[in-house]
């Protein structure tokens, strides 16, 4: 209990680490998905070279550790010279801003591999009503395919969140403080062992449950029409 009583007195530092890890999870989704379906268009189409080019991006970030991305990012940009006096350097010498970077293009790497495998799932009988009643290519992608993709990929969709939510807790590793360094740094204030890093858990689980309540009810508004179908 006495640990509980403590962190009432520290709940700047936790909201602090809630903050960064709100902030990371949500911005990096974003920018993610605004790339992830014209990359997964160009997959589905199998643009020449552009598609091969995506793919094997794609498999670098899926196949490297998101710690060893950040820390390339961090640590390594630093050792070239012409980063170091180019304009862009005041961003990426921040920790926050190659967090950001990494966590957006692991996640858009993770993305497009669903958007590409839920626009291909779409039944192809769809589009070819669509074209019979004399909708134009951009059309079809946009009343058919992509709100029919969108749905089927929810559910990966939201798991792919969730382990992005769980990867912002690298942040504290390249000095930005999440919640796990909060609770890190709460723990080394006390000498506790474990009480920061089970209320961090607490805050982790709360988000997850907001998370899936979310796409539980965006689930159910976009599948409304199959429910009155009584599919």
């Amino acid at each position: 209990m006495y640990a509980w009583q403590v962190a009432l007195d520290h709940i700047p530092l936790f909201l602090t680490g809630l903050r960064n890890t709100v902030l990371l999870l949500v911005v990096s989704t974003v920018i993610a998905s605004v790339f992830a379906v014209p990359l997964a268009l160009v997959l589905t189409r199998k643009v020449p070279v552009a598609a091969p080019i995506i793919e094997a991006v794609s498999y670098v970030f899926r196949g490297t550790p998101l710690i060893v991305q950040v820390y390339l990012l961090y640590y390594g940009l630093a050792q070239f010279a012409f980063i170091r006096t180019s304009v862009l350097w005041p961003w990426l010498r921040e920790a926050w801003t190659c967090l950001l970077i990494a966590f957006s293009l692991g996640t858009c790497a993770y993305l497009v591999q669903i958007l590409r495998g839920a626009i291909e799932a779409v039944p192809h009988g769809e589009v070819e009503a669509a074209r019979a009643v004399g909708m134009t290519p951009f059309q079809t992608l946009r009343i058919v395919v992509l709100p029919n993709a969108f749905r089927r990929a929810l559910p990966s969709y939201e798991n792919e969140i969730i382990f992005l939510l769980h990867a912002t807790a690298i942040a504290s590793l390249v000095t930005v403080i999440d919640l796990v360094g909060a609770g890190r740094n709460f723990n080394t204030i006390y000498y506790f062992t474990y009480e920061g890093f089970a209320i961090a858990g607490v805050i982790y689980l709360a988000i997850v449950g907001v998370i899936r309540l979310s796409f539980g009810l965006l689930e159910r508004r976009l599948l409304v029409h199959l429910r009155r179908a009584g599919i």
